[in-house]
């Protein structure tokens, strides 16, 4: 595939991915109910009124990550506890019903627009509170799990509120899609599509090296995702090849360009816990250097605590890899 021209089978243009690759860096932000429960898997039900942060500061967030030289963020708008970052019409599971009524999805876009971030939003196919007959992995293992027409509806209609109701949203992204089923992910992409069509859609395809596309659990994407992971797939001189080939059912082989968002923590967790301490910096410093020479997005995630802020070992940590890295680039 020649890299200054796209398929005619891709929704996107060149242009626009090659503009969603020029970000190059970027904040993951893992809140919700986890941050409370300390539980990440959503094992346990937990009322809405957990999630109480005290002191919530959204914009401190993106001016973190603004701070530390990253052009885009991600939140996570509802992960598998199935609580809602947002006043959702179609749950009383969400903030309007806790301990803080703030909107945090509204709070954060308006903060990625003051402080001249991409605003992206991530939302978790896995949901243990509304689960509408649904095989969940709490319920009968990952390798049986399953959604059910109810809640793809249920997920639909919140994708709906999502997009249409804080403006131009820069990359969703869709975490453990494959629970959606080939139909389901279809109809999931053309509503992102429809809804926002510069927007880039990202499927999670979860621990892999971007040497592959899965294209039977999450396609279509617009992106290849790399999680805890660094991309492995064999090298052209410019790094990471984002011209794939395949054979997609029901539209036949094709040429694709699809460029790598590496996602991976700051500590070890993706939310908050009292232990979870910064890497080192030299870790910090590699896996930054590496995504840029190799040419894929960074995705790193920085998580608030109770309070609802970053704290500040994790913002010295960024900092400090702000600094080596502009040391180490001769910026």
């Amino acid at each position: 595939m020649n890299s200054t021209s796209n398929s005619q089978s891709q929704r996107l243009p060149l242009a626009r991915l090659r503009e969603w690759e020029s970000l190059g860096y970027g904040m993951f932000i893992h809140f919700g109910m986890s941050t409370f429960s300390g539980d990440e898997g959503s094992s346990t039900p937990h009322p809405a009124t957990l999630y109480a942060p005290s002191a919530l500061d959204v914009r401190q967030w993106v001016q973190v990550a603004r701070d530390a030289g990253m052009r885009y963020a991600v939140l996570t708008a509802k992960h598998n506890s199935g609580f809602c970052l947002w006043p959702s019409r179609d749950t009383d599971y969400h903030v309007g019903n806790s301990g803080d009524p703030t909107d945090v999805v509204g709070e954060f876009v308006a903060a990625c627009r003051e402080y001249d971030l991409v605003p992206g939003l991530y939302y978790c196919s896995w949901d243990e509170h509304h689960q509408l007959g649904s095989g969940t992995p709490q319920r009968i293992g990952w390798g049986n799990a399953y959604t059910t027409a109810a809640y793809r509806t249920f997920q639909t209609g919140q994708v709906q509120e999502l997009l249409t109701q804080y403006g131009e949203i820069g990359e969703f992204w869709i975490d453990i899609p494959g629970f959606l089923g080939p139909d389901g992910r279809a109809e999931q992409y053309q509503q992102i599509a429809s809804l926002q069509p510069n927007c880039v859609v990202n499927f999670n395809q979860g621990f892999t090296t971007g040497d592959h596309i899965e294209t039977k659990t999450a396609w279509p994407s617009d992106l290849c995702s790399m999680e805890r992971h660094l991309p492995s797939r064999p090298m052209t001189k410019e790094g990471y090849n984002p011209c794939f080939q395949l054979d997609i059912p029901g539209k036949g082989p094709g040429e694709y360009y699809i460029p790598g968002e590496v996602c991976d923590t700051v500590g070890w967790e993706w939310f908050y816990t009292d232990e979870d301490q910064p890497r080192s910096e030299a870790e910090l410093l590699g896996m930054r250097l590496i995504c840029r020479e190799r040419k894929v997005n960074f995705l790193l995630n920085v998580p608030p605590d109770k309070s609802g802020q970053i704290s500040p070992r994790f913002v010295q940590a960024l900092l400090r890899l702000r600094d080596n890295f502009e040391t180490c680039s001769g910026l």
